[in-house]
């Protein structure tokens, strides 16, 4: 039985069966197989988390779609194939946020396939995970909209996919206001995101 993170080797190949059978505290994410260790936010993440859930949380209030925040387990694989029994799933990320419209893919366990949107925030320990290796996984995936927010910089990099690939779709700053694509009622004013204190 796995009890500690110290007990496993990080440059082995794990699946989400074997996720399943670890029984330690720490936030770990799964990309392809190899396990990355999460820190723990900071106070300007959690902020910029809390406000963005309130507002996408009252606008999907009475809607199909779900909203989602870490710690929330979300397994991804390649769309282009059907569901994957644990065993076969590599991919296991616990997205800031996420919004999920096609709520047959959430179970007790999170969600098996890829969410509608995701919202990442960047803290400084994760931002070369989330800039590169999520942007490919996300596109992978079919995850049609993905947001990376720069709490330091104040701003919103927005991306949709298109022919599998992400599109920047728009840079967004303190002083705008962001509407997702997939979303076109919803108007977010940044200052209200990045407000300090």
């Amino acid at each position: 039985m796995i009890t500690s993170l110290t007990q496993l080797d990080f440059t082995q190949r794990y699946s989400y069966a074997d996720y399943l059978t670890w029984q330690f505290t720490e936030r770990i994410e799964l990309l392809k197989g190899y396990i990355r260790q999460m820190a723990a936010p900071n106070t300007k993440h959690q902020r910029v988390s809390i406000r963005l859930e309130k507002i996408w949380g009252n606008f999907l209030e009475g809607k199909k779609c779900e909203i989602y925040h870490a710690p929330f387990d979300v397994r991804l694989y390649n769309r282009k194939k059907s569901l994957l029994q644990n065993k076969e799933v590599f991919t296991v990320v616990q997205p800031d946020i996420c919004i999920i419209c096609d709520t047959s893919k959430i179970d007790e366990r999170g969600c098996n396939g890829s969410p509608e949107l995701i919202i990442e925030i960047l803290s400084p320990s994760n931002s070369a995970t989330d800039i590169k290796d999520k942007y490919e996984l996300y596109a992978e995936a079919g995850v049609t909209e993905y947001w990376i927010v720069y709490p330091s910089e104040e701003h919103i990099q927005q991306y949709v996919l298109d022919n599998e690939v992400y599109k920047l779709h728009n840079v967004v700053t303190k002083i705008e206001s962001i509407t997702p694509y997939l979303f076109p009622e919803l108007s977010i004013e940044l200052e209200k995101i990045f407000l300090a204190g």
